[in-house]
């Protein structure tokens, strides 16, 4: 942890859930250095597609949230198979926390569709997902002759920053903003441009997609994490932290 005489804002804008669980890994890590704000700009509706009947040799996940929407009434998860392939490390606990036999990509969409490849597993899998997602996995797996197939089984909609945030973000205070993905990125950009004044706010974002959308926002200091995942945010924000307090 660093050692400092005031805590520097930290806001999290991701949905709830995950929201929460980086909000947590943030104080353990940088205790009394920071004040956590949540204000996620994106909350998950759920969907009920038809997924249709199978057999699949394994499911996909490319988030936490398309895990969550298997804990329906309803839901198609009793005719999934146990194997599961994850984008990344959160995204497979929680598919484990659901009983699925996850193995986690450590990255992106593309380690995520080189990891299925190289266990040569034979189709046809199903890539359960949000409305907007990135990679193509279905269409580049299906291409490299392992049948692949989709459901959309959520959607995000996009919300305005809570008002504990707009005031500090309007303030003259230092800021530290970590981004999660492309749309939160839009969103947040969008929402900065209404305010009358911006504070010093320092950008992190987890890959250097992300960071395009924030290229509108006049930061003081702009990150990208060295990999895409939450544990190398942790580390994006350290170098934030220091950079805030040298402000």
């Amino acid at each position: 942890m660093v050692a400092q005489s005031r805590a520097i804002p930290v806001i999290v804008t991701r949905p709830s859930e995950q929201g929460a669980r980086f909000a947590k890994e943030l104080q353990d890590q940088f205790g009394k250095a920071i004040d956590v704000i949540q204000s996620p700009l994106l909350a998950p509706q759920f969907l009920q597609p038809e997924i249709g009947p199978g057999p699949w040799t394994a499911v996909i996940f490319t988030s936490a949230t398309a895990v969550r929407a298997l804990n329906l009434p309803d839901s198609a998860a009793a005719v999934l198979p146990r194997k599961a392939y994850c984008v990344g490390d959160q995204t497979a606990e929680s598919a484990r926390e659901m009983g699925f036999d996850a193995v986690s990509a450590k990255g992106n969409a593309a380690a995520l569709c080189s990891l299925i490849r190289d266990t040569h597993v034979t189709g046809p899998l199903v890539h359960l997902r949000g409305e907007e997602a990135l990679g193509e996995i279905a269409k580049v797996l299906s291409l490299a002759g392992i049948e692949t197939q989709e459901a959309i089984v959520y959607r995000e909609v996009a919300q305005t920053l809570s008002l504990k945030a707009r005031v500090i973000l309007a303030s003259d205070v230092p800021t530290i903003l970590p981004v999660f993905s492309p749309r939160t990125g839009t969103i947040l950009a969008r929402e900065l441009t209404s305010l009358p004044h911006l504070a010093p706010v320092l950008t992190v974002a987890i890959s250097a997609g992300v960071a395009d959308t924030l290229d509108t926002i006049m930061a003081a200091h702009r990150i990208i994490a060295r990999h895409p995942e939450a544990r190398y945010m942790l580390a994006a924000v350290a170098e934030a932290l220091i950079a805030a307090q040298a402000a």
